[in-house]
This record gives structure tokens, C-alpha cells and sequence, in this order.
């Protein structure tokens, strides 16, 4: 009876370790709609990461911009609160679909399909969509020109929605992206014929000393609006458009549209690779060490579940394999990217809560690496010969007991070096998480690069800090593989 109940207390406690995964650390004190706005409750804006001049984040490490200088001014005018949430243009849509943001501010043209699923504000802007062709390229002068030809879009956009209908003329093949600096740099490095965006993002990065050109003018401007969820927020709104009014009026919007967008804009300086690291070591440190931390507190409570789930697995109740195997099943079953998306956008919709991105990335990686050690685990067991075991039986030790002072020792030597490549395979993971808005390393290189348009430079540190901590981390395990191999 005593074994039975031991079991069951094991499974429960695993259930619960399963659970907590899910609940959030950080848990955000729910408000009354009268307290909106206020320094305790502000309202939750989402904009993209990069998108110059509309929003980027300067030197100091502020997000800045046309569309982020305009909400603050608009904010300040109204006498409300507001937090950013910066995000990658189709996250920040579904962010803002699902009641995670109350409203979105990132250079966002008013189509009718986006009218169908939010209300926006005034317009605030115009812009029209243009080409840019690398600098030496003499070969397209007309749309009639990217017939067998490749063009980059940005995903969502209005110059992702024009090529499409140039699609219907023309055999375009086309390369998408989640941010403009890449996208602009794959047309540089000849990957893609051709780049359609808007015009003033465009035109900022060739005055930064981007190698494009623009062979046509531009099509006849969209507008850009301020947009809260469908039938939600409408105070929101109706500050955005009295503020608007008021900010025009008083000559502030001038003033934050030539501080970006003028011959006098400022031009990014120190683009060389040494230049880049004095002039970004600290961003670069601070993008390290939120993968780090991101990557130790993912790992722990991945090895404290996937241990358990591996001993589950390795054991001879059914039920307990049955578990194992199915938790397993699923979640190498799902692409990380999916599985972040689902934690931070549909669970919180699911269960009516509020999680940070960093509850959620630190939820993904858990779950995800979770499913990888449970299998370490029962591989180091299966390794171990199946007669030590039975010789403990055979001296009267239970199965829990055997397993714990015969079989683990043994087995956790056997599967140091596969969990320590395991840190390794969760900390590159950890990049995926910028999808989410975790300014880790790699995203921090992804705005650094959006400031600067210096791709091949900043990929090259930071694929170069990858490999010293990963290096590092293979040398530990050899050290560690000695070690236990003398013992």
C-alpha cells in the first residue's frame, strides 16, 4: 500500500510542476477601467522594433520615433499614462487582437480589411509605398522589369499587399521578412532583385548611407492611423484624435516630423566592426545577460520536470509511461515558434490573464527543452545494465530506492555531456523569443542594426559572443566528462 501511495504523491507532484509552468510569475493586478491611464495602470501601446524612423531604438537604449514621439506628445497633452511594448509588426497585430495591448502605434496604413478587425484613429501620416533597387542595378526601371524576378516584403505591409497585386501581372517570386534592416540587406547582398516599403523608411535608410535607389516615385500615399482592438478602448481613441488635433495645432508634430524625417536628420555614425562594439557594448552585454538568465532559469526547472518525466518514462507503471510519452509526443511535436506564440497570445486569451513576455519565453524553453531531457534521463537509465537493478531487488531494495542509490548515480554520469549540449541547443533557442519582444542577444543585434544598417559588421560580433560562450560551455563538459570519468 505504502509503494501505491508513493506513487501516486510522485504523480501528483509532477502534475503540479507541469501546472506551475503555466502560471504566471508576474501576475498583473487587474484594474478598474477608471483607473486607465493612470501611472499605475497605463495603457499598454505596441509598436515594431524596427521600423526608422517610425520607431527604433537609439544609442541610449530609448525607444524613439516618429510614431513613438507622437504618442508620448499625444499622451502628454491628454494627461495619460502609457507603457510600450515594442513587438514585430505581425506580432503586435495579434498582441492587440487578443487584448494583450490596448492600442497600436507602428506605421499602420487604414485598408478596409484592417477596418474590419480594428478601429483607428485620425490619420496621422501618409506615405506612400516605393521601389528601391540595389545601387548598381541598371536592369529594373519598371515594374515590367521584376518579370522572373525576387522582391522582399516586409510581412503585413502595405508594400507586401502591393506586390501582391503586382503578383497578378507579373511572375514575382517573393522573399518576406520581419523587419526592414534585413529585408534591405537582402536585396544589397543580391539575394532579392528589388525591396518595396514606404517611402520615408526607405529614404531615411539611403540618407543613412544605405546602397539603394529608388528608379521609380512613389505610388500615391496610404495613411497611417492609431488603432485599438474592434469596439474596445474607445476613450483611447478619442484622446489619440483630440491630442492629434492639438499637437498639429500647437506646432509640436512639426517639430518631432523634421527632427526624423529633414536634411538636417541626424546620420548614423561609427559603423565600422570595432567602432560598433565601443560604441554598443553595453546594449550587447544586456542583450548576453538577458540570455543568459533567460537560458539558467528555463534549464533548471526543465531538468527538475524532464528528470521526473524521464523516470516516469523508464518506469514499469503504464500509466506513468503513458504520460510521459504523450507530454513528449506533443511538445517536440510543436515548432518552438508556435509554442511561444501560443503561451503569450492564446493562453492568456484562453484563461482571461495577463503574462509577460519573459513568464512566457521562460515557459517555452521549459516546456520545450523539458521534453528533450526526459528522453536524456531515460536513456541514461536504459544505459545502466539491467542487472544492477535486479540485484537490488534482489537484496531487498525497493524499486525507488535502487533506482536512487544503484541506477542515477551511474546514469546522471552517463548523461552529463548530452545535458550540457542540451544548455547549449536552449540558449541558441533563446533567439526565437524575440518574436515574442525578449530583447535578447540576438534581437538586441537586430536593433543595433536597424539604428546603424550595418548587417555583415554586427552579425559577425554577435554570431562571434555565440561561439565563445558556447565554447566555453563545450570545455566545461569535457572537463566534466574527465572528471566523472576517473571517479
Amino acid at each position: 500500500m505504502y509503494k501505491y501511495k508513493r506513487k501516486l504523491f510522485t504523480f501528483i507532484m509532477a502534475l503540479a510542476s507541469m501546472a506551475a509552468i503555466f502560471i504566471p510569475l508576474e501576475a498583473e493586478a487587474t484594474e478598474t477601467e477608471s483607473d486607465k491611464g493612470s501611472p499605475e495602470n497605463p495603457y499598454l501601446i505596441t509598436t515594431d522594433v524596427t521600423y526608422t524612423p517610425f520607431e527604433f531604438q537609439n544609442a541610449d537604449g530609448e525607444y524613439v520615433g516618429i510614431d513613438v514621439d507622437i504618442i508620448k506628445a499625444i499622451a502628454e497633452d491628454q494627461g495619460f499614462e502609457i507603457e510600450l511594448k515594442p513587438l514585430n509588426f505581425s506580432a503586435g497585430l495579434q498582441a492587440l487582437e487578443t487584448n494583450q495591448v490596448d492600442g497600436m502605434i507602428a506605421a499602420m496604413s487604414i485598408t478596409p480589411e484592417r477596418e474590419e478587425s480594428f478601429d483607428f484613429s485620425e490619420p496621422y501620416f501618409e506615405a506612400g509605398t516605393v521601389m528601391a533597387v540595389a545601387e548598381d542595378n541598371e536592369e529594373i526601371t519598371t515594374y515590367e522589369d521584376l518579370e522572373g524576378k525576387t522582391v522582399a516584403v516586409k510581412v503585413g505591409t502595405t508594400g507586401a499587399n502591393f506586390v501582391n497585386k503586382l503578383k497578378e501581372e507579373y511572375n514575382i517570386e517573393v522573399n518576406q521578412f520581419d523587419d526592414s534592416a534585413t529585408m534591405y540587406e537582402d536585396v544589397i547582398a543580391g539575394h532579392s532583385d528589388a525591396v518595396f516599403d514606404d517611402y520615408p523608411v526607405m529614404a531615411y535608410a539611403v540618407q543613412q548611407g544605405l546602397k539603394l535607389k529608388f528608379p521609380l516615385e512613389p505610388e500615391a500615399g496610404d495613411v497611417y492611423g492609431f488603432a485599438v482592438n474592434k469596439d474596445q478602448n474607445p476613450e483611447l481613441l478619442e484622446m489619440f484624435n483630440e491630442g492629434l488635433a492639438n499637437i498639429q495645432e500647437n506646432g509640436t508634430y512639426d517639430e518631432i516630423i523634421d527632427t526624423y524625417i529633414s536634411e538636417d536628420a541626424e546620420e548614423a555614425t561609427g559603423t565600422g566592426l570595432f567602432s560598433l562594439i565601443a560604441s554598443n557594448w553595453s546594449d550587447l552585454a544586456r542583450g548576453l545577460g538577458q540570455t543568459l538568465v533567460l537560458t539558467l532559469i528555463s534549464f533548471a526547472i526543465a531538468l527538475v520536470l524532464g528528470t521526473i518525466l524521464g523516470l516516469f518514462n523508464a518506469s514499469p507503471n503504464k500509466v506513468l509511461n503513458a504520460i510521459s510519452s504523450i507530454y513528449i509526443t506533443i511538445m517536440r511535436g510543436i515548432p518552438l515558434i508556435v509554442l511561444a506564440f501560443f503561451i503569450y497570445f492564446s493562453v492568456p486569451q484562453l484563461f482571461d490573464i495577463k503574462m509577460t513576455a519573459f513568464v512566457a519565453g521562460v515557459s517555452t524553453l521549459t516546456l520545450n527543452t523539458a521534453a528533450y531531457i526526459s528522453e536524456q534521463v531515460r536513456g541514461g537509465i536504459l544505459a545502466v545494465a539491467k542487472g544492477q537493478l535486479e540485484a537490488g531487488r534482489s537484496l531487498g531494495l525497493s524499486y525507488n530506492t535502487s533506482m536512487r542509490k544503484i541506477i542515477l548515480p551511474q546514469a546522471i554520469k552517463i548523461m552529463i555531456p548530452s545535458l550540457i549540449n542540451q544548455f547549449v541547443i536552449t540558449l541558441k533557442d533563446t533567439s526565437i523569443l524575440s518574436v515574442i519582444g525578449i530583447v535578447e542577444l540576438t534581437q538586441t543585434g537586430r536593433i543595433i542594426i536597424a539604428r546603424t544598417y550595418s548587417s555583415g559588421s554586427m552579425w559577425l560580433i554577435v554570431g562571434i559572443i555565440y561561439i565563445v560562450i558556447i565554447t566555453l560551455l563545450t570545455w566545461v563538459s569535457s572537463v566534466l566528462e574527465r572528471r566523472l570519468s576517473n571517479d
